[in-house]
């Protein structure tokens, strides 16, 4: 099954949900949020998330996570004032690198139970390398065991 022939990612298929509201900033000039923009919420989303689970300013780490790919499948327009949810797990946990899928999902509504409308789908590639040297080096634990919070049963 190729991409675009996956079934609709559903909330329930991420262990974490992370909120990001959309900015006046983000729509281009055809009125919707621009392509570019849904990687800056993926990439807002997982190292917000890794903060808030660690517990740890995550850039005073002696290893950082160096975005290596991204890839995102648009599946539905967003505009200002959408508020979002991007559910984040694990595809793959490695020794130095770990393989985030991700979905951006738009609250239908500005009711705490809205229905979670999927808007993109996404994979995010981190790469740890030490923050003076740049050479791959291993996950650091604080990340590692938060990540693993994130793997699910259909991860690898």
């Amino acid at each position: 099954m190729t991409d675009n022939q996956q079934a609709l990612p559903v909330a329930a298929d991420f262990p974490a949900l992370w909120p990001i509201p959309t900015r006046w900033e983000d729509n281009d000039h055809y009125g919707h949020v621009n392509n570019v923009t849904y990687y800056s919420y993926f990439d807002t989303a997982v190292n917000a998330w890794l903060m808030d689970s660690t517990g740890v300013d995550i850039r005073d780490l002696s290893a950082i996570g160096i975005v290596a790919e991204t890839s995102c499948t648009y599946l539905r327009e967003l505009t200002f004032p959408d508020r979002l949810q991007v559910g984040l797990s694990i595809e793959r946990l490695g020794t130095r690198s770990i393989v985030y899928a991700l979905a951006i999902f738009r609250e239908s509504s500005n009711s705490p139970d809205a229905d979670l409308v999927p808007a993109a789908r996404g994979r995010f590639v981190h790469v740890y390398v030490d923050a003076k040297t740049r050479t791959p080096v291993p996950i650091p634990p604080e990340i590692r065991a938060a990540a693993e919070m994130l793997v699910t049963t259909d991860s690898n």
